[in-house]
């Protein structure tokens, strides 16, 4: 980092806290305290408000705003936010841009939003059962998404899920998708000769061709979506669900295809898209008698089957 650019960084810095201590500055841009005293001064010099001095923090005066543009109290909450959700839902390629926007964004707020928003920074918890980082080191979501909008091809070093087999794949990315718990790459396989979904926690390396494609030889990620839906082989359900159980059913329900609900009184009917009756009945039998498949027959069957041998399992010993 050259000096101008130290310079505008140590300034945004300044601006991000009510206090900033020298040690503080050196720690953050790997520079001397000395080094620090010098960028302070000539900040100073060139008519940056700056109070304090060596040995007790520095402060920008009140009022002096650099950026054109002010956040209210809520946009910076919105933001925050948005930032906790960064942490769980993406890896840390994102996660460190993000983190830096969010620090410029705050060096742009007054003293009094400052304080709130470090208030609710302390405040807020994001608890989720996945974590990107743990199931893959490697950190491609940044770059992948450099490859969606330039419409770079891309060079993979991939393991498959089904036989755990390494191979190289080039791809022309169409969009990035995350459900699932995890992050995928949709895109037209070289190799394959067909669109492919890669799940990026099996990617093992990845790299930018300079290469480009033609984007209107594909569809859009949307137009994409649509397509699968309407190709997939899903399955209507519809179930009865006592009222008194139907309240805990919320976050699973949604995991597992649900479409609409019906209240009939003591119950309610509900509506899922499944692709596998084999699943899904097992996930119904969690609620024993406080759930009846109204249709298809075959879902009956299944967990009439399913119950006999749960019965015979546990009669054994």
């Amino acid at each position: 980092m050259n000096r101008i650019d130290r310079l505008h960084a140590i300034l945004t810095h300044l601006q991000s806290k009510k206090k900033v201590t020298a040690q503080e500055m050196a720690d953050r841009f790997n520079i001397s305290l000395r080094t620090v005293y010098r960028d302070v001064k000539a900040l100073d010099e060139s008519g940056v408000p700056v109070i304090g001095e060596a040995g007790t923090g520095y402060t920008i005066m009140e009022g002096y705003r650099l950026p054109p543009v002010m956040f209210t109290q809520e946009e910076a909450s919105a933001l925050l936010l948005g930032a906790k959700l960064a942490e769980q839902f993406t890896d840390g390629s994102v996660k460190r841009h993000f983190n830096a926007a969010l620090f410029k964004i705050k060096a742009v707020l007054r003293s009094t939003d400052k304080e709130y928003v470090d208030s609710l920074t302390e405040h807020i918890e994001i608890i989720t059962r996945y974590s990107p980082d743990s199931e893959s080191p490697q950190q491609f979501l940044s770059l992948l998404q450099q490859a969606v909008v330039h419409k770079y091809i891309v060079h993979l070093h991939y393991r498959s899920n089904k036989k755990e087999e390494v191979t190289q794949r080039d791809v022309e990315p169409i969009g990035l998708l995350h459900y699932g718990s995890a992050w995928h790459l949709i895109g037209w396989c070289q190799l394959r000769q067909g669109y492919r979904d890669f799940r990026l926690s099996r990617m093992l390396g990845v790299s930018l061709s300079s290469t480009t494609f033609d984007p209107s030889a594909h569809p859009s990620i949307r137009e994409y979506i649509k397509q699968i839906m309407a190709e997939s082989d899903l399955q209507e359900v519809v179930v009865l669900v006592k009222k008194e159980i139907a309240k805990y059913l919320q976050e699973q329900k949604y995991l597992n295809g649900f479409v609409s609900e019906e209240d009939l009184g003591d119950c309610v009917r509900m509506k899922f898209l499944t692709g596998s009756l084999h699943y899904f009945g097992r996930w119904l039998l969690m609620y024993t008698i406080h759930v009846s498949v109204e249709e298809p027959e075959i879902l009956k069957a299944q967990i009439k089957e399913l119950s006999q041998k749960l019965f015979a399992h546990h009669q054994s010993y």
